[in-house]
């Protein structure tokens, strides 16, 4: 095999993996999404400081360093056709809670068609995770879009303006932003709109959903924060597997040919070294 199609077959590889990954952990977390609460808070000086946080928020941090690696390593275009597809898969995994509900099964009904429900007042654990699922999905969708395209074109909005230097002000810079942007639509839509956070009725709204944005805030801001390391040693790793230099990104019409990120973010196309 050439060095070429070496090259070729390693950027294809790699784009499978990274987008697998983006692809994948978007359908976990749309389907546990706020099925549970986890409690992570902490005292800091005497001082309780309330963390609350979604099972679903848990692995969402790592779609944003899929994102990152892409656009650095892929170019933007790229980054931005992976955000639509993983609309589209999202859709995918809700029209099938939607027909898996659908469908005749063996729960108990009544004459109006109406599932019994069991002693404990519930209904089956499908439909539960189907309601929770449909509750949240509106408010992933709106967050989901708009962080995700602010993290894309905020990435390269700093790569141009440090002219391809400082890995790390891109990668914390555009992802801290989207994340606070992701957090309060997600919190905000899925209150006023799914109706389906645990909210304590006798207590204030406001207080009670900016701990919800602040938890979530405060987790991903963390996690970013930790994965600039292992973002500057994939991106110093990649390169020369995908057989790029510094400031190349490998071009959007195939994985053979890339292009150069000139400091005026110029892009001048060549071909793939042998």
């Amino acid at each position: 095999m050439s060095t070429q199609s070496k090259f070729r077959l390693r950027r294809q590889r790699v784009f499978l993996v990274l987008s697998g990954i983006f692809l994948g952990t978007l359908a976990v977390l749309n389907v546990i999404g706020i099925s549970r609460f986890v409690d992570l808070s902490f005292t800091v000086f005497g001082v309780n400081v309330p963390m609350v946080i979604a099972v679903g928020v848990l692995p969402y941090p790592l779609t944003f360093l899929c994102t990152d690696l892409i656009s650095e390593l892929y170019g933007r275009k790229r980054a931005a056709d992976m955000v639509w597809v993983g609309l589209l898969v999202n859709i995918w995994v809700m029209f099938f809670l939607w027909l898996g509900g659908t469908l005749p099964g063996f729960e108990q009904t009544d004459s109006a068609g109406k599932i019994v429900l069991d002693a404990a007042e519930r209904v089956p654990v499908f439909f539960e995770i189907r309601h929770l699922a449909f509750g949240a999905v509106f408010a992933s969708m709106v967050a989901y879009l708009t962080a995700q395209f602010c993290d894309v074109h905020l990435f390269h909005f700093w790569k141009r303006l440090t002219k391809g230097k400082h890995l790390w002000l891109r990668n914390n810079g555009s992802t801290l932003v989207s994340q606070l942007v992701d957090t309060t639509a997600v919190v905000l839509v899925t209150h006023f709109y799914a109706h389906a956070l645990p909210i304590d009725v006798a207590e204030a709204l406001w207080p009670q959903l900016f701990v919800f944005i602040a938890s979530g805030y405060v987790f991903k801001m963390m996690v970013a924060l930790v994965d600039t390391g292992p973002a500057y040693l994939a991106v110093r790793l990649l390169r020369p597997f995908l057989g790029l230099r510094p400031n190349e990104e490998i071009d959007p019409g195939d994985f053979e040919t890339t292009v150069v990120v000139a400091p005026e973010d110029s892009a001048e196309s060549g071909t793939a070294r042998v």
